[in-house]
């Protein structure tokens, strides 16, 4: 690794995870990787991510034993808790001492690495370009860009979405619920005491709150910042949302305090019609870990019977909005300033290529793709995805317990992922609403009834104009 220049990251969205990097020079566009070559001069570079729990860095290390026996490149993966990447981060590039590539990156991350110069936007531009910019979702790259640079290279995604009993809506004869309007009529009519017709966060103090409203907000136009990066929060659209929001957790929800964990536990246990919640679910929903499995009656006899019933939506529309959006989060990888770039450059495309599959396939629930495929096989990496085992250790695959439908939602849900601050170029604005969480209180204020939304959102829009005052 070159030790002679620059520095990386922040880290304040709490969502982020995931694991590495990649590899391999292309014919420019043709999305395959070349015959691999050994004739590079540094044979040895570093990669930080945030990706520490034990199983993970050992499959990870597997993949990347098969770069290593394709190039002849040694990579060295370091695992830095999140909660100390800002730390490590800036005494090692006070130091000189970054790694080659990052990885695991949130988008508002990226926009901290950007503003301290510390990525080699050449190197990610020509890593898409080598794979075919056309085989990404054209969203993914938009969100990874800023002043015309690539700013980092996107690898996968997670999607909050609502879950909602397809059996149930079935047997009422409900539409998914895509728009506002259909969020309300099944609601109401699934309603009971025995059966919410919704559970979504309220609990002030968590970025789940935030995320939560801002899945259902970005679908009628609730932006954080305009075009121009002026704060807007207490638009109508915005105060619409929050009303909206309200009355749904007040007529057709469970009393009281709701976070991430009731959320899932009401709709585990057969007791919610519809959940907010993200893609992060889908492993838990198949019963894959003993601490959060599903416990409706029906599950007794058929674990998987809560799963199969399941139907997903990510995309909504409320009706002040012009296209159906959702929140969500791409991670991706950036090759630093401070790297050796080709070596660094090979690694990354071999992560979005020949180990690609088994990349996603660590995490799949998290790890949503977002290049389907290559320019040869627009389909391969979504096919591998869908027939990737549910969780490390079984058997099944999504595609034997998730309807195709679903999972094609997901697959396509990155076209319309949105996420506040980002495209508008300001991700630190993004990064510190998450931590002091002035949204996450308006929206518990407004459904504990201590506010009303017009004063909820004037409130949070002052905060934030405070915060943003703040960065500059």
């Amino acid at each position: 690794m070159n030790r002679t220049r620059g520095q990386v990251r922040a880290g304040v969205l709490a969502a982020v995870s995931l694991a590495v990097a990649f590899l391999v020079s292309c014919t420019p566009g043709n999305g395959q990787p070349p015959a691999p070559t050994q004739d590079i001069d540094h044979h040895n570079i570093t990669v930080w991510t945030t990706e520490t729990l034990p199983d993970r860095m050992a499959r990870l290390r597997l993949i990347i034993e098969d770069f290593t026996a394709a190039t002849g490149i040694r990579a060295d993966v370091v695992g830095v808790p999140p909660h100390r990447f800002n730390q490590v981060m800036t005494s090692s590039a006070a130091s000189g001492d970054l790694p080659d590539v990052m990885a695991s990156l949130s988008l508002a991350q990226v926009r901290t690495m950007a503003t301290s110069n510390h990525i080699d936007y050449k190197t990610n531009a020509a890593i898409v370009q080598s794979l075919g910019e056309q085989t990404w979702a054209a969203r993914s790259l938009e969100l990874t860009r800023g002043n015309g640079q690539q700013l980092a290279v996107p690898g996968s995604a997670w999607h909050q979405l609502i879950y909602y009993r397809k059996d149930l809506f079935a047997q009422a004869g409900l539409k998914a619920p895509r728009t506002y309007a259909d969020i309300v009529a099944a609601a109401r009519k699934l309603d009971s005491p025995e059966l919410a017709g919704i559970v979504a966060a309220n609990k002030t103090g968590q970025a789940f709150t935030q995320q939560s409203f801002e899945h259902v907000a970005l679908g009628n136009g609730c932006e954080m910042v305009d075009a121009k990066g002026v704060v807007v929060f207490d638009s109508p659209q915005c105060v619409a949302a929050l009303g909206f929001y309200r009355d749904l957790l007040k007529n057709y929800s469970v009393p009281g305090i709701q976070d991430i964990d009731t959320v899932r536990s009401a709709y585990f246990a057969g007791k919610a019609a519809m959940a907010i919640w993200p893609t992060n679910m889908l492993d838990e929903l198949a019963g894959t870990r003993t601490d959060a499995r599903p416990s409706c009656p029906e599950c007794t006899n058929d674990p998987l019977f809560l799963a199969r019933n399941t139907g997903v939506v990510a995309g909504l529309q409320g009706p002040d909005g012009q296209r159906p959006a959702h929140f969500g989060e791409v991670i991706s990888w950036t090759v630093t300033a401070d790297s050796d770039a080709e070596p660094a450059r090979r690694f990354v495309e071999y992560f979005l290529t020949d180990g690609y599959p088994d990349w996603l396939a660590i995490a799949p629930e998290e790890r949503v793709p977002v290049r389907s495929g290559s320019t040869a096989k627009p389909a391969e990496y979504a096919d591998a995805w869908m027939s990737a085992p549910v969780a490390n250790g079984r058997t099944e695959q999504l595609n034997s317990v998730y309807a195709k439908d679903d999972l094609s939602i997901l697959l396509q849900a990155s076209h319309d992922l949105k996420h506040w601050g980002i495209a508008q170029g300001l991700g630190d604005l993004a990064g510190a609403a998450l931590a002091e969480l002035p949204i996450a209180r308006a929206v518990s204020d407004v459904a504990a009834g201590r506010a009303q939304p017009e004063a909820a959102a004037a409130k949070a829009a002052a905060s934030l104009r405070s915060i943003l005052k703040s960065l500059k």
